[in-house]
């Protein structure tokens, strides 16, 4: 029972997409009719044949087009089997059996498709999301063009309460943008314009209150919006077109199950062949021996089997993209389920990756606004990155603005900056800037620098009038969701999580101190994450590997599973990663984690009950201890069983 394209093609072109379905219950229909005529009424045998006859059409007809295709291509599979077994019941005159084998095997069938076709229309319902049409602001006026005429760099007007229809930056307006379809945020995003268009970064590293996402929804105000990425390019295009290669990445049961198939399928022709002839050696009537064989046909079909995985392996990467996890093919998602030792990379992925303000110390009772308004407005003049964040801090915390008293900034590399403030010389940087102005800096001060250093700290100290009146501290803080994380991650079975930074080990240490880790490696390089990667799979065997997919590729790629932060419009993350959680939300791993356990468990599920039945079967109908009809009711019963189990998957939730 392959799902390839092809088939899904042949089956929607009939009388719509569930087809298959309308055929199988009409089958089941003449199949009661036939039933109820034979037992209940004194009509002739000829009505209750023809019924009979009508239900093997409606069931037999998808099943036979797809065995005469394989055959032609020379390949016998589980329909050919189906379609055997049937026919040899009407030959044997079990008209109700073989009915009722057409019936239940294209019940079967029909769920498998459902269930597929429904795991693929959570997802390409993203597609139905993105408008056809968008409204490009020139020379003042507004025009219509469809989405595929946008070209990079034109300006779209979106009105309150539409759809967005390209990967842009917000240049006007600010609005609330509904982005769940694309990162599966519930809370809608506050949207504000970017500050300047020239010399735009990459479009994944621009802050995330000025992008927009296509497919998702404009709020209560109107945007105009910078088209950064053609239609074929957005990221809902891409996150379809991969959900839709999960089809073509067999994992690691199916590849087994697949193999498995090959050669068992030409055995049960072989020896149901061979039980043909049974009563040359035994004691029986060629109509026994050929009812045996028939019902072991019947009994000895894996159509179970064939579809347990893909049902469930399509179903869970559906569900996880309904949360906006990217989980990219049945191997990610079996590897997934099995991990219990996940690598951190620290900088935005356990932090917020952006230096905060953490510590303002005026020293020698100098007043604390006094000292804040003299490092903002020294600060607000440079364009180091720890200058902005400084800036941006003090303005939030202390609700002041610069005056605009600083002038003569200079940055003195390594060192520090200085400047003049209120016509005397300000000084703030490191011990190193302070000694070269002749600056002194007693043991008090030195002492708290270590403190705060120790704990991971970046330390600046603050000169005036040439006397150090106090210290200031920045230092990416811990995500305020990492604790929670770490605490469900624990709690799910994850055994060992290490943290793998760059950054001086005090820093590491003292994050993950915050945080809960135990286990951190610092001052590490590109390669030296890799070869940490390397040690850890050695003694763990499966190891996911967290970052954002651009600076941790090298470790990422040797990971067994790759798990990519913020990837909603990275190109190169959703490219590199195996999983992908497309808001930058770490809180979404334990479910990612949790979603593959569970479809790993329905998956050992379904092929304990498809093999379940067959080894149970298959020796009880050689020996003749049951009928065609109990084998029919069995067998094909497991596989609707294996397609509603796997159907679960689409409503899972973390208990």
């Amino acid at each position: 029972m392959e799902n390839d394209k092809e088939k899904d093609h042949n089956h929607s072109n009939f009388f719509g997409h569930k087809s298959e379905l309308y055929f199988a219950i009409s089958c089941g229909i003449f199949l009661l009719i036939g039933f109820l005529i034979e037992r209940l009424t004194n009509f002739s045998g000829w009505i209750a044949l023809t019924s009979y006859i009508i239900a093997y059409f409606f069931g037999g007809y998808f099943i036979t087009i797809e065995a005469s295709k394989k055959i032609i291509k020379g390949g016998f599979d589980i329909d050919f089997l189906m379609i055997a077994a049937a026919a040899g019941a009407a030959y044997i005159g079990s008209w109700v059996e073989g009915a009722l084998l057409l019936f239940l095997f294209s019940l079967g069938h029909a769920l498998e498709h459902y269930a597929m076709n429904k795991a693929k229309k959570s997802i390409e319902a993203l597609n139905e999301l993105s408008p056809k049409t968008a409204h490009i602001k020139k020379n003042g006026k507004l025009i219509k063009v469809t989405i595929d005429d946008l070209k990079i760099d034109d300006i779209i007007v979106v009105q309150p309460h539409t759809k967005i229809a390209a990967d842009g930056v917000v240049i006007s307006g600010r609005s609330s943008v509904n982005q769940a379809p694309i990162t599966g945020e519930s809370i809608p995003v506050d949207k504000t314009p970017i500050a300047s268009t020239t010399n735009l970064p990459e479009f994944n590293t621009i802050d995330n209150n000025h992008v927009v996402y296509t497919g998702t929804i404009n709020g209560d105000n109107v945007l105009e919006i910078l088209v950064l990425k053609l239609s074929k390019d957005s990221t809902v295009s891409r996150l379809i077109k991969m959900v839709k290669d999960v089809e073509t990445q067999k994992s690691p049961t199916q590849q087994l199950t697949k193999k498995f198939e090959k050669w068992y399928v030409p055995i049960v022709i072989l020896v149901v062949f061979l039980l043909c002839f049974a009563h040359v050696i035994l004691d029986e009537s060629f109509e026994t021996s050929l009812y045996r064989a028939i019902t072991v046909l019947v009994a000895a079909s894996p159509c179970a089997l064939a579809i347990s995985t893909p049902s469930a392996v399509l179903s869970g990467v559906a569900r996880a993209a309904q949360k906006g996890i990217l989980i990219k093919g049945g191997k990610a998602l079996e590897d997934m389920g099995e991990i219990t030792t996940i690598a951190f990379d620290k900088t935005g992925t356990l932090t917020e990756g952006k230096p905060k303000l953490t510590h303002v110390i005026p020293l020698n009772d100098f007043d604390e606004i006094a000292f804040v308004k003299l490092v903002l407005n020294v600060e607000s003049l440079s364009n180091h990155p720890l200058a902005k964040a400084i800036s941006k801090d003090i303005r939030t915390q202390y609700s002041i603005e610069s005056q605009n008293k600083a002038s003569h900034v200079n940055a003195i590399q390594g060192k520090g900056i200085r400047a003049t403030y209120l016509n005397e010389e300000v000084f703030i940087g490191n011990v190193k800037l302070m000694v070269d102005a002749g600056i002194k800096v007693d043991k008090t001060v030195i002492s708290k620098m270590k403190s705060l250093l120790e704990n991971g700290h970046t330390v600046m100290l603050v000169a005036f009038k040439n006397e150090v009146i106090g210290l200031i501290s920045v230092m990416d803080i811990p995500r305020k969701t990492a604790v929670d994380t770490l605490i469900q991650l624990k709690k799910i079975g994850i055994k060992r999580m290490i943290m793998l930074t760059g950054d001086h080990q005090n820093v590491g240490d003292a994050i993950a101190k915050q945080i809960g880790l135990t286990d951190v490696k610092g001052n590490l390089l590109p390669e030296d994450k890799v070869s940490e990667i390397k040690k850890l799979i050695e003694q763990n065997k499966k190891v996911a590997m967290v970052g954002d997919g651009v600076n941790d590729a090298p470790a990422m790629a040797l990971s067994t599973v790759s798990v990519a932060m913020g990837a909603a419009g990275s190109d190169v993350a959703l490219e590199t990663a195996d999983v992908a959680l497309m808001s930058d939300k770490i809180e979404k791993l334990p479910y990612a984690i949790a979603l593959s356990r569970k479809s790993k468990q329905i998956i050992k599920q379904n092929i304990l009950i498809s093999l379940g039945v067959v080894i149970v079967l298959v020796p009880v109908t050689i020996l003749g201890l049951t009928n065609i009809g109990l084998a029919v009711a069995f067998h094909e019963g497991s596989t609707i069983v294996v397609v509603v189990n796997a159907l679960r998957l689409l409503r899972y939730d973390m208990s």
